[in-house]
């Protein structure tokens, strides 16, 4: 494949057909090209980047450059050719095989998220959950009973046909309410996985409040990873985290969070907060926990329905996108320092990391993971819980709405028409299908703020390895 340079002096814009999808961005002073075919990064200088953008559609900007600087448009063609040659620009997309392995592959549940609780000892003002009750009917509200876990523990070795790893979140409301009955289902998992030839990796998510230092040792002992609610500084925590009399969880919670993220040398866990429209500095709140001694961190945008007071808005997307810069070049500066940590969403790995397949699918909701309920209600996911048209079964029957399988099993980028022109679909798996449906009532119509964001922490995270190789 070629592209002619003289399609570019007449202003003839090549189709997509013809060429590869590629995305020019600029943070600071680099100008960086991202090939989308064969994820391979450019830094381009003005003069390229103009050349690169009147090719995908600003011929304005390049006729500027060749009114001006012809031997300099020569030279740039030169290198482009080049690039273009080796597959590293406009590099057409080889994703057929994958789109057709998706209409017909049979996924197998790999994962499970357990409700222990369908209590909390918090009332977070953003909790999707009902403040952890999933405003659950009787049956399902409380703690799971034992052989409720067994249960699921069960169903996951039998419905996951060949694969041997398999993953199982205690999630809540709070599971350390229930962390005795937790305490059982891991020995009963380490039984059964011998028994089935499986290896169960299992995860723990928690507020923190109950943590002691013998639950720590036992979470170090058992536990692959720990996910730990903390928001940031403490007037942004205690404004939306709080305890059932309406003070601030902070003050008891920060210092046993950071005591287990010690106690497992800072490994193998991540502090996950939320930000909203109260803290769109947010960037101010990763750094507390970097300053506190975190090495592991998540701060993700609030989940809400528009009317909420502190959801996001269209309108706080330009300071949102500021702060991710803001925040990118912060990390940076602490990494030089030799004190870098790990924010969640800016590291990316574009030679290995997941494969095609997964990047397609993403966390693979209502096929490959699902959610369980105190009762044994099954779900497509944690977010879908407590919603009777996503009801897919229990424990006891197994899952009697296949057709919903099929259409979650269905819901990745090649199927959402908005994902498959984008730049980014390969690096966010088409979004949240929870969040999708929430906004739009169609699991495959992705939510308009969730993509931009996604996407302006994708291009941080490609400044930032950008900067990393000099």
């Amino acid at each position: 494949m070629s592209v002619r340079l003289q399609d570019i002096l007449h202003c003839r814009k090549p189709s997509l057909r013809e060429i590869g999808v590629i995305h020019c961005f600029t943070i600071g002073s680099r100008n960086l090209v991202l090939d989308v075919g064969s994820g391979s990064l450019h830094q381009m200088d003005d003069a390229a980047l103009a050349v690169i953008k009147g090719l995908t559609g600003n011929p304005q900007a390049l006729s500027l450059l060749i009114n001006s600087r012809s031997e300099e448009l020569s030279a740039i063609e030169a290198e482009i050719r080049s690039l273009i040659d080796q597959n590293q620009l406009f590099t057409q997309d080889s994703s057929g095989a994958v789109n057709a392995h998706m209409q017909t592959r049979k996924p197998v549940v790999k994962a499970l998220c357990l409700h222990m609780a369908h209590d909390c000892n918090l009332q977070c003002k953003y909790c999707f959950a009902g403040d952890g009750t999933y405003n659950a009917n009787d049956i399902d509200r409380g703690l799971m009973p034992l052989e409720v876990g067994k249960k699921a523990l069960d169903f996951l070795i039998e419905n996951s046909g060949a694969r041997r790893n398999l993953e199982v979140d205690f999630f809540g409301g709070e599971p350390m309410l229930n962390f005795e009955t937790v305490k059982e289902l891991v020995a009963y998992g380490r039984v059964r996985e011998k028994e089935a030839g499986k290896k169960f990796r299992f995860t723990l998510t928690t507020n923190g409040a109950l943590l002691t230092g013998e639950a720590n040792e036992y979470i170090n002992k058992h536990f692959d990873n720990v996910v730990l609610s903390l928001d940031g500084r403490p007037e942004v925590h205690d404004k939306m985290r709080v305890k059932h009399d309406g003070s601030g969880s902070y003050a008891q919670i920060s210092q046993k969070v950071k005591a287990l993220a010690d106690s497992r040398n800072h490994e193998k866990y991540y502090v996950r907060g939320t930000f909203t429209r109260y803290n769109q500095d947010f960037a101010a709140d990763v750094m507390h926990l970097a300053d506190i001694g975190f090495k592991h961190i998540s701060i993700e945008p609030v989940v809400a329905p528009q009317e909420a007071d502190y959801s996001l808005r269209r309108q706080d997307l330009p300071i949102l996108f500021a702060e991710y810069e803001k925040l990118a070049d912060a990390l940076l500066q602490r990494e030089r320092a030799g004190q870098g940590v790990h924010f969640f969403h800016f590291e990316m790995d574009l030679e290995g990391g997941p494969c095609l397949a997964k990047r397609v699918t993403g966390c693979g909701a209502g096929s490959e993971y699902l959610a369980v309920t105190p009762s044994g209600q099954l779900y497509p996911c944690h977010q879908f819980v407590g919603d009777e048209k996503f009801h897919l079964g229990d424990l006891n029957t197994g899952v009697v709405k296949q057709d919903m399988i099929t259409e979650f099993s269905k819901c990745h980028v090649f199927a959402k028409p908005e994902c498959t022109s984008c730049w980014a679909h390969y690096y966010c798996s088409g979004g949240c299908m929870a969040n999708a449906y929430h906004t739009h009532g169609d699991i495959l119509k992705p939510d308009k703020i969730s993509c931009e964001l996604q996407k302006k922490r994708i291009e941080c995270a490609l400044y930032i390895l950008a900067e990393r190789m000099g």
